[in-house]
């Protein structure tokens, strides 16, 4: 299996890559957030990979960074996403964006993504919903991401059910903290 590749950068015509790795050029396909964050043609690039062999295709998805490719290949574990869907995906939103639509339940932001209709949303939704915290893909943004997290976990342990804890979540200012949060979203609650 291929990797990681450290090379010089060929070719770079979306979503396609060129990488000279001693005399070697590796063809990869990469998503729209690593395309634009490469260096300039002739320069030095170090790039993770997923190597795909199928019947009728060998392919070679490259990522700038640990967590794009841990999220491709979550991606890839949904049934019905293939690797071209993942890259869209990768390509439409960002990881810290599709965490969040994940974590809230919001089919909105996935369907906004070209390529992703309702169902296919409803479904990352649903087989994404507790894969990101396993494999350790969590937004940069940690505070209010884990205060809104903390205060629907504390809604639903008091017998909420978990559309209407959503969705007092949702009502909450962005910096309210654990203490407040939970205030707030009883009052909103009990109305």
């Amino acid at each position: 299996m291929i990797g990681r590749l450290n090379g010089v950068l060929l070719e770079k015509t979306p979503p396609l890559v060129l990488i000279d790795c001693n005399g070697v050029g590796y063809e990869c396909e990469v998503p729209m957030s690593t395309f634009y964050n490469l260096p300039a043609i002739g320069e030095k690039v170090v790039m993770l990979t997923h190597f795909v062999v199928r019947e009728d295709a060998q392919l070679l998805y490259g990522f700038g960074s640990v967590q794009e490719r841990a999220t491709f290949r979550q991606l890839l574990k949904v049934n019905g996403i293939g690797a071209k869907s993942a890259l869209s995906i990768l390509s439409g939103v960002s990881i810290d964006e599709l965490v969040q639509a994940i974590t809230m339940q919001e089919v909105g932001m996935l369907t906004r993504i070209p390529g992703v209709g309702k169902k296919t949303a409803e479904r990352l939704l649903l087989e994404l919903k507790d894969k990101f915290a396993v494999e350790g893909l969590t937004t940069n943004n940690h505070a209010p991401k884990s205060a809104s997290s903390d205060v629907l976990n504390a809604l639903i342990s008091l017998g909420y059910n978990e559309r209407e804890a959503l969705a007092a979540v949702k009502l909450l200012p962005a910096d309210a903290t654990v203490a407040d949060g939970i205030k707030q979203a009883l009052k909103s609650l009990s109305k």
